[in-house]
């Protein structure tokens, strides 16, 4: 047997995993290894989700914007459009969490990715034990399982930022802002937290949560877009800043 062959049988692992039901959360999964696909699919099937799927870049950009799905599986190595290119568009047009795939355990594929816009990233091959397990950590992370926040009508303010809880809006200087899911998290904690330091790995416990498998490099990115979105100039933050030594805070 090959290695190659030997790689493909331990992604295609069918995981023996109790079911947990996920009624009505759709996801779309876009990959062009049909066997893998199919892999996928059954799994997330098992698992209770809804799946359609795409095997090319246009395809999957069709597909998100008619069926509106709640997460995204998302291959790099992508006929037509690449997978780069898709994250980058669809994070234009909405928050759904984006988890990205890709063949080649490269740190330069991973950082693009995350800048793009991707909530998480996975190196082929893998389990699907740890796959599921990295989708089930992303909903639980964003409102989509319905765990919000804050459900209270509560308002946070600092400044020109308003956050309404109750409705799950923010807005700065009157406009309402196209947060992520994890871009509102993490403005809630910090207005909620106001005028105090922390650290990267503190954010990721306090934010993300304690089975978050990514690294503070996420914490960096995410910080770099809440900045262009409620600083008039993000290069010289006023409101959302770099504490030398420690991490990040909001000024009070």
């Amino acid at each position: 047997m090959t290695e190659e062959k030997r790689n493909k049988e331990k992604v295609f692992l069918v995981a023996e995993l109790p079911l947990i039901y996920n009624a009505n959360m759709k996801v779309l999964v876009v990959e062009d290894d049909r066997n893998l696909l199919d892999v996928l699919k059954y799994n997330l099937r098992k698992e209770g989700y809804d799946v359609i799927t795409a095997v090319n870049g246009v395809q999957a950009l069709e597909n998100a914007r008619n069926e509106k799905p709640d997460f995204v599986i998302l291959d790099i190595m992508l006929p037509e459009i690449n997978g780069f290119e898709v994250c980058r568009i669809l994070r234009k047009e909405s928050g759904i969490p984006i988890l990205m795939l890709t063949a080649r355990d490269d740190e330069m594929d991973k950082v693009i990715g995350l800048d793009l816009g991707a909530d998480d990233y996975m190196t082929k091959p893998f389990q699907i034990r740890e796959f599921l397990a990295r989708i089930r950590a992303i909903l639980r992370r964003t409102d989509m399982t319905g765990q919000q926040v804050n459900k209270e009508a509560k308002i946070l303010q600092i400044k020109d930022i308003t956050v309404d809880l109750g409705r799950h809006i923010a807005n700065f200087q009157d406009k309402v802002l196209n947060l992520t899911p994890k871009e509102f998290d993490l403005l809630v904690f910090l207005m909620q937290n106001k005028g105090i330091a922390f650290s990267r790995e503190q954010l990721l416990e306090k934010v993300w949560g304690y089975d978050y498998l990514g690294g503070t490099r996420t914490i960096d990115v995410h910080i770099r877009w809440l900045r262009e979105k409620i600083e008039n100039d993000p290069e010289h933050p006023v409101l959302l800043l770099t504490v030398r030594g420690v991490g990040y805070k909001l000024e009070a």
